[in-house]
């Protein structure tokens, strides 16, 4: 039988818990948790889906993240070029939060230029490692998701190591030091100021994201449909 007991205040434990998860993500932001979404939860995608509609439909709150990052970078006078690789840059935790860098860049790769794609992917290990030099120090969010003595994987350093030596790590850098780790759930950024920006560095496939013959179709026809059984 089920138990209706109740907590302080005549909450039951089940509503307790919930409140508590949902303070939780609202404290941490995109970085707590995965979002489970049912198809019947989906707002429908047209037939020939763009980046903006998958920002609008599919993203969730990692869009919000991305769009405060891409603000800010606006706002510190960073180039567009930038401001564009902030706007997408976390957007492949929609599909896996472990190596959200990796899955981004193979998602975003054939669309955008060779910088953007290598400052997604190298943000992931440059964020573990301070730089002084840029003003940016480890967050202490990172101390809350992995604990105080948390040391990053030998294949993390190695990736900080090829982006420290490469010509493109300002590039990466500068997606790092502009990305917004305050995760203000009651920030309503809209994606409006970014439709050109978007447009002058995304190369839209006639056919629609998800229907073009590139190696990273079917990731986007994954984000269209997660729950779909086959």
């Amino acid at each position: 039988m089920e138990s209706h007991a109740s907590g302080s205040g005549g909450e039951s434990p089940a509503a307790a818990a919930e409140r508590l998860e949902e303070q939780r993500i609202r404290r941490l932001g995109p970085l707590a948790s995965v979002e489970l979404t049912t198809g019947a939860r989906l707002a429908p995608m047209p037939a020939k889906p763009t980046l903006v509609d998958f920002f609008e439909r599919r993203f969730g709150a990692v869009a919000n993240h991305c769009l405060q990052s891409a603000e800010r970078a606006r706002v510190n006078g960073a180039k567009e070029e930038t401001v564009f690789a902030c706007l997408i840059h976390d957007t492949g935790m929609t599909l896996r939060r472990p190596d959200h860098g990796f899955w981004a860049e193979a998602l975003y790769r054939p669309y955008v230029s060779e910088r953007v794609a290598f400052a997604v992917r190298h943000h992931q290990s440059l964020r573990f490692f301070p730089a002084p030099e840029y003003g940016y120090e480890y967050p202490e969010i990172y101390v809350q998701l992995f604990g105080a003595d948390y040391v990053p994987e030998p294949y993390i350093q190695a990736e900080y190591d090829r982006a420290r030596n490469h010509p493109w790590y300002e590039d990466a850098m500068q997606l790092v030091v502009n990305d917004d780790y305050s995760f203000d759930p009651d920030a309503r950024p809209s994606l409006e100021p970014f439709i050109d920006v978007i447009g002058r560095h995304f190369q839209q496939p006639p056919e629609g994201l998800g229907w073009d013959p590139s190696p990273s179709s079917f990731m986007w026809r994954t984000l269209m449909d997660p729950s779909r059984p086959l």
